[in-house]
């Protein structure tokens, strides 16, 4: 079996798990009339172009600095600069920080492309970029998913950082809920 066939099953599984999970788990972000007319989350089509696994620079600058990540209702988060890593979109090259959750050590990519507020969550998406054994991250595009505040405002979301706010479109991933919900 071909490497993208297998990455389009492991997407498909991603995108069915977050449609059951908001759908119907008490946690869900949907409030309950949403979950009334929700008919599952939207994509844009698969792209494998944005499925990296890149080795991070981890000796740049601010490189292992704790950093304190604002959120939409003000609540700070910490996280530590875990590294960067350089990549194209349509021939344009971008640099992205990956953080690190200080408490469960957990990578995290909060960004904000061209799309957002036209075919994308204003605010930005997330990724959870995932360690590889040979110490390199797998990071794709294709699962990067809005965060929660994205369909209601009961959330503390983290707004990504200026240096992970870029003026290519990743066209990739989740794009803005056909739902109603409240304004920013």
């Amino acid at each position: 079996m071909s490497t993208q066939s297998t990455e389009l099953r492991r997407l498909e599984g991603f995108r069915q798990r977050r449609d059951t999970f908001f759908r119907e788990h008490e946690q869900s972000p949907l409030t309950e009339e949403q979950k009334k007319i929700f008919k599952g989350l939207s994509y844009f089509p698969y792209n494998p172009d944005l499925s990296l696994t890149v080795e991070l620079d981890r000796e740049g600058e601010g490189i292992g600095e704790e950093i304190t990540v604002g959120t939409l209702t003000g609540e700070p988060k910490q996280y530590v600069r875990f590294g960067r890593f350089t990549f194209e979109v349509d021939g344009e090259p971008v640099t992205l920080t990956v953080f690190q959750d200080k408490v469960t050590g957990k990578f995290f990519l909060p960004f904000r492309d061209s799309t957002a507020g036209e075919e994308t969550y204003s605010v930005g998406r997330y990724l959870d970029p995932k360690a590889r054994p040979d110490g390199k991250l797998v990071i794709d595009f294709n699962m990067a998913y809005n965060p929660y505040c994205a369909y209601n405002m009961g959330w503390s979301c983290a707004i990504p950082p200026m240096e992970n706010r870029i003026n290519v479109p990743i066209r990739a991933g989740e794009t803005l809920p056909d739902l109603p919900h409240e304004e920013l």
